[in-house]
Parts: structure tokens; sequence; C-alpha cells
């Protein structure tokens, strides 16, 4: 028997409408690319997101094209996602920090009908559009363009979406329609695309803004330091109208001088973004005698917290700090670290090791561990094995059939990641099966760097590992082999590896050594390197 209940497609859509009718004077605040500030309510919000709306579906757009975004976290980039999505086409957010080849070769692999672009990304566009014959149309947000003529195609925003119709029947389709794609760089090879949909984006939206999670509310002012071309902005887009919390967008600058001001400035009660932030604004406060008294919550994630950085908001700062841990196959939430009624009597060193921990894993997520025979591990807190996940808003597939081996055939995503669950519900993160490097909350592909890196004559074989760094997380240490009674220069090697990769995928620096240890299967052993070069003072 069947309940008698109403059969409602779950929309984005519906969050503006919602925002628009129950919180129409809540704002968002944004800081843009050239330092100016831009307010208004989310009212305001809905009536351009129809405009966009009605301009994209006269440009042509139809339900399932991509539109693609190069963007900073503001507020036309907020319009690009509610419109696109909400007439059942997919926002395609691009990181900028990518190789432009790479970039390039995304929008290809998309398909994207259209790109939205900040004024500050001009000169990648200019490097790429030639590459990508069949975007129809680039849009700079702006309302006055550049004197560039490149691309042919090339409109401003305010331009776009001049003169169209300020209101819209939304269209009503099924749930499971796409709404957003999502490169991941966190793996080898060409980046994977993850496609979300309406279901679990609002999903993932609600269960993530629940108390015991991240705790977004009306009464919140929320700073979205986490990038929106980066899942989402975690989804915090999508909570703040669901919840009509207030927005603060910071822009490109997030330097400690800035985002200080912003929160002081606004108010800011809740805040989330990754360590390295963190770090810049603790720094800020500290040489400038700078307090955050309204700031109630930091939500950290995209690398493990520092200890020494929890301690420094905790016992200086007087600002809770609650570890997150996801990806972008995952929403990203999938745990977050709240405390528990048992914890209430713990003093504050007796917290720290707990408070380091991945977190506990949010309603909706399930989490097993198998050892490498694929045979399921105890939740005893002391067994290790291989993380896989599954649930309503993390990935089946990855877009086109890539990557099909990540995925098991009983249903569970294969993270990556070797993990021990505590019997508290803490997933506790120990290491990491693939071989890429986390660097301010980003990925590096150490195989990518390794490979450009043998591209100079006289390197014979090359490996790249992730060594602690204060600021960054990790930084990528490459120890080559070279070619015998030779010594290629660093400069050299470094600059063949600007040719292939990102340039903040440069190593930190490069160390010599004569023979590489190589494993039974005639694989380099990084564990041995890792464990001769964790610490800096080998790193000569």
């Amino acid at each position: 028997m069947l309940g008698l209940m109403m059969k409602q497609e779950l929309m984005i859509s519906d969050l503006l409408t919602h925002v628009e009718e129950v919180h129409p004077s809540q704002e968002i605040y944004s800081r843009e690319s050239d330092g100016s500030e831009h307010r208004y309510s989310w009212a305001e919000c809905a009536v351009r997101v129809k405009k966009l709306a009605n301009a994209l579906l006269e440009a042509g757009v139809k339900p399932g094209d991509r539109v693609a975004t190069i963007a900073w976290n503001n507020y036309r980039h907020i319009e690009i996602y509610y419109a696109v999505s909400g007439i059942g086409a997919v926002v395609h957010t691009i990181n900028p920090r990518l190789d432009p080849a790479q970039i390039a070769w995304m929008i290809g692999h998309a398909e994207d009908a259209f790109v939205f672009f900040d004024t500050t990304f001009m000169p990648i566009v200019a490097g790429i559009h030639a590459q990508c014959p069949n975007v129809q149309g680039w849009v700079e947000l702006t309302g006055n363009l550049n004197e560039s003529n490149e691309p042919k195609s090339l409109t401003s925003y305010e331009s776009f979406i001049a003169g169209h119709a300020s209101t819209i029947e939304w269209p009503r389709f099924d749930e499971n329609t796409a709404c957003t794609l999502c490169y991941t760089s966190g793996t080898t090879g060409n980046p994977k695309g993850v496609l979300y949909s309406h279901r679990s984006t609002i999903l993932h939206a609600w269960a993530a803004s629940s108390k015991d999670a991240i705790g977004i509310g009306a009464t919140d002012t929320v700073l979205a330091v986490v990038p929106m071309f980066h899942i989402s902005a975690w989804g915090m887009v999508y909570s703040a109208a669901m919840f009509g919390a207030k927005l603060v967008m910071p822009g490109p600058n997030l330097d400690g001088e800035n985002l200080c001001a912003m929160i002081n400035q606004e108010q800011v009660t809740l805040m989330a973004g990754v360590p390295t932030v963190w770090l810049g604004v603790l720094e800020h406060c500290r040489s400038h005698q700078v307090a955050l008294p309204s700031v109630q919550s930091a939500v950290v994630g995209g690398s493990a917290l520092p200890e020494s950085l929890l301690r420094a908001y905790e016992e200086e700062l007087h600002i809770p700090m609650h570890q997150a841990w996801g990806m972008t196959e995952t929403s990203p939430m999938g745990v977050v670290n709240q405390p528990l009624p048992q914890h209430a009597g713990l003093s504050s060193d007796e917290l720290v090791p707990i408070k380091l921990l991945a977190g506990r894993r949010i309603f909706g997520v399930q989490m097993r561990l198998v050892d490498d025979s694929g045979e399921q591990l105890p939740q005893d807190g002391e067994t290790s094995g291989h993380l896989h996940v599954r649930g309503p808003w993390v990935a089946s597939s990855y877009f086109k059939g890539a990557g099909s081996d990540a995925f098991t055939d009983d249903g569970w995503f294969q993270t990556g990641d070797v993990a021990v669950l505590h019997p508290s519900g803490h997933l506790e993160i120990t290491d990491r099966s693939k071989d890429v490097i986390k660097s301010g909350g980003e990925w590096i592909s150490s195989i990518e760097v390794e490979n450009a890196a043998c591209d100079h004559p006289d390197v014979l074989m090359a490996a790249c590992i992730g060594v602690a760094h204060a600021k960054w997380g990790e930084r990528p240490l490459l120890i080559v082999q070279p070619v015998e009674g030779k010594k290629p220069p660093r400069e050299e090697v470094f600059a063949c590896i600007a040719e292939k990769c990102a340039k903040w995928w440069i190593p930190e620096t490069m160390v010599y050594e004569a023979a590489l240890p190589i494993g039974a299967t005639g694989k380099i052993l990084k564990r041995e390197l890792k464990l001769k070069y964790q610490d800096d003072k080998n790193m000569v």
C-alpha cells in the first residue's frame, strides 16, 4: 500500500521561489573582482535570475544543455546557478586554477553551449576560445566589455539579460534531471565529471544544513569562502536559500585582511573554507590585533585540520572549529565533526584528538571499510581499510562512463582513502590509496607531474610525493633519478612541468637520488620515499 501524500518533484527553482516569498529582504553581499561592493536582496536576485533564464531560452539553451562558468563567488554566479538549472539545463562549474589546456578539454568534453566568465579570466578565454568550436557564446560577467574583440561571440552579462522579462513559469520535470556538472581533479589522467541531480542537490542541502552538520538558519550570515567552482561551494548557495540565510560572497581576494574586514563589516556568524584560508585569517588577526566577535562557527574542509590551527582559533579567537570531510563525488558533505553529549565533561586537551577526526557521517551517507580482497572490516576504531561510501547524493558513475572501476558491483563508491571507522560514528582518514597530493584543498596529480618531469632528456625516472607544509597542508616534492652522468638543472625540469601542468602544481623543491627504490612489480616505492623525506631537514 502506498501512502496518500502529494507527489511533488524536488526542484532547485523551488528554493528560489521559497526564499523570495519567505525571506525576500534577506541580503546577498558580494565583493567584486574590481574590489567594489554589491548588495541586494534575495527578492532582487530572483528578478534577475528570471531575466537570465529567459535570455538563455531565447539564446536557444535547451534542457540538458551544459552552460559553463569560470567565475568567483559573487552575485552573478549565484544567478547563473539558479537560472540554468531552473530551465532544466546543467551548470558546468570550471576550476580556473587548472591548466588552460585542461580547461579547454573539459569544455569540449562537457560540450558546453555557453561559457560565462569573470573579467579576471579573460586571459584564459583569449587563449582557449579557438580550441572550443562548439561554444555558441562567451559571456563576460560585467556591464561593459573590455576593448577585446575576441572571441567574436563575446557579450557582456548585463547586455545578455537586458530587455528580458522578469517573470517566468518555471518548468516541472523529473527530479532526477541533472542540474550541475563538476569535474574532479582528484584523480590521474583527465578529470572525471560528477553529474548532480535536482533531487540529490536538494537532499544534500537539507542534510548538510542540519544542526548536527553545518547548521545554517535564517539568523545566520554565511561567509562562503569555499569556491562555487569547487563542489558548488559545498552546497551553501542552495542551503542559504532553503533556510533564508544571508550570504557573503568574497570574490577573488581571499587574503586575511580582506576576509577579516568582510567578516566584521557583515557580522558573519558562520564561515566555511579550507585550512589555508583560515591560516591567513589567523595571521592577520594576530599581527593586527583583530577580533572576530560575531563568528560562532568555522567549518574546515578540503584537507586535514592541523592541531595548531584548531587550538589557535578556539583558544585565541574563541571560535569553535568543526572539521568536515567529503569529495566531489559526495556532493560533498559526508561527515561533520560536531560535539556529542558524552563530550560535555571533557577538557580542551581531551577534546582535541576527537575534533581532529574527520567527523561523524550525517544521515543519508553510509560507509564501510573493506580489505584488499573486498571483505568488510569492523567499525572498531582500530582496523583500517579502504573506504567506500553510498547515499542519495553520492555519485553512481562518472559523466560519459569514465572511471567505472571506481564503483563496485554492489553499488558503492570507492573513495581511494584508507580510513578507520569508530564505534561513535567518527571517520578517521589515515592515508590515501591514490598518489595524489592535496595542496590548499586542491588536488595535484603526482603522476602528471612525474610524466612532465620525465620530458627532460636528463631525467631517467621521477617520483612526486606530498610533504607537510605549514601553510598549504601539503606541497609536492620531486625526486628524480638522473640519466647516468647527468644532473638536470631544477629550473629546466620545472619548465618542463610548467608546459603541461598548472603553475601551482610545480614542486616546492627537487632532490636527486642515484637510484629510486623499485618494487617487485616494477613500480617506484613511494612509501619508502615518503618515510625518508617526511622531515624537512632531508629536503636538501
